[in-house]
C-alpha cells in the first residue's frame, strides 16, 4: 500500500494512493495510517491534490557514513558502529517544495537516501524483529550545509535548517529494502547511483541500534545514509531522488533571502 498526505480543496488528509498515472486516486484515511487504516469513503484524483510530506515525525534520526564509498569520499572509513544524528522535524518538507539555501552557507549539498518510517512505539527492538515495527519506507534528501559541517565539527547546524529534510512522495508499506537502487539527479544529470545492498549497517541493524538508545514513536523517520557522489546545489537547480520500488522525490532549489 502507498500511504501519503495530501492537501485538497477539503483540507489536509492521510490517504492511500491507488493506481498510476492519470488514473491514480487518493482515498481518504480516517484519523491516521497506523495499524489497519479505515477509510472515510471520500477520494480525489491524484492530479487534483497536492502531495505533502507523507508523515509528521516527532524526530528524524539519521545514520552517517553508512556506505563505504561515501565514507571514503568524506576522507575516512565507515565506522564499526552506526553514527547517528538528529534533524529537527521543522526541517521536513514535501515534494516540489523549495529547498532554501541559507545566506550564511557557501555550499549546500544533496544526499539521496532511503528512509524508514516507524509504525508503532518501540524500544530495544532486535534486528530480526525490525520489520514488525516499521510502517514502510519513503525517499529522503538529507540536505547539508557542507561548509558549516566542516567548520562546526558536529552536524546539528549543517543538517538542521528549515527545508533540509525533503520526504516523499509517499510511504510504500510492501517493500523489501535489502537491495534497492537509489539514484540522485541534479537537473537531470545522475550524481549518485548505488544500491541499498551496500549499506554497511542494514535496516534491521539500524533499528536495533537506535531503539536501544531512544524510544521510537509512530511516524518517526530514520534516514539510512547516503551513497557516494554528494555535491553542491545552486539556486535555480532541481534535485530528484529515486528509490526503486517507491518513487521519485523532486525539489527545486532557491536562495533564502
Amino acid at each position: 500500500m502507498r500511504l501519503g498526505r495530501i492537501a485538497s480543496p477539503d483540507g489536509v488528509a492521510f490517504v492511500a494512493i491507488e493506481g498510476d498515472g492519470d488514473s491514480a486516486v487518493a482515498r481518504e484515511i480516517a484519523e491516521h495510517p497506523f495499524g489497519t487504516p479505515t477509510f472515510t469513503g471520500r477520494q480525489w484524483s491524484l492530479s487534483d491534490v497536492r502531495l505533502l510530506a507523507p508523515i509528521l515525525a516527532s524526530k528524524v534520526v539519521c545514520i552517517g557514513k553508512n556506505y563505504e564509498a561515501h565514507a571514503a569520499e568524506m576522507g575516512g572509513a565507515a565506522p564499526d558502529d552506526p553514527v547517528i544524528f538528529i534533524k529537527p522535524n521543522t526541517s521536513i518538507i514535501g515534494p516540489r517544495v523549495p529547498i532554501m539555501r541559507p545566506p550564511n552557507s557557501s555550499r549546500v549539498d544533496y544526499e539521496g537516501e532511503l528512509a524508514i518510517v516507524i509504525g508503532r512505539p518501540c524500544k530495544d527492538v532486535a534486528a530480526a524483529d525490525a520489520a514488525s515495527v516499521i510502517l514502510g519506507y519513503t525517499v529522503a534528501n538529507d540536505v547539508t550545509a557542507r561548509d558549516q559541517q566542516q567548520v562546526d565539527g558536529q552536524w546539528t547546524r549543517a543538517k538542521g535548517y528549515d527545508t533540509f529534510c525533503p520526504l516523499g512522495p509517499w510511504i510504500e508499506t510492501e517493500l523489501d529494502p535489502s537491495d534497492l537502487q537509489i539514484r540522485t539527479e541534479l537537473d537531470g544529470v545522475v550524481k549518485q547511483q548505488s544500491r541499498t545492498g551496500l549499506l554497511v549497517h542494514d535496516v534491521g541493524a539500524i533499528v536495533e541500534w537506535i531503539s536501544a538508545i531512544m524510544t521510537l514513536l509512530p511516524g518517526d523517520v530514520i534516514l539510512t545514509g547516503t551513497p557516494e557522489g554528494i555535491g553542491p546545489m545552486t539556486a535555480g537547480q532541481e534535485v530528484s531522488v529515486t528509490v526503486e520500488g517507491i518513487g521519485t522525490l523532486v525539489n527545486p532549489v532557491v536562495d533564502r533571502s
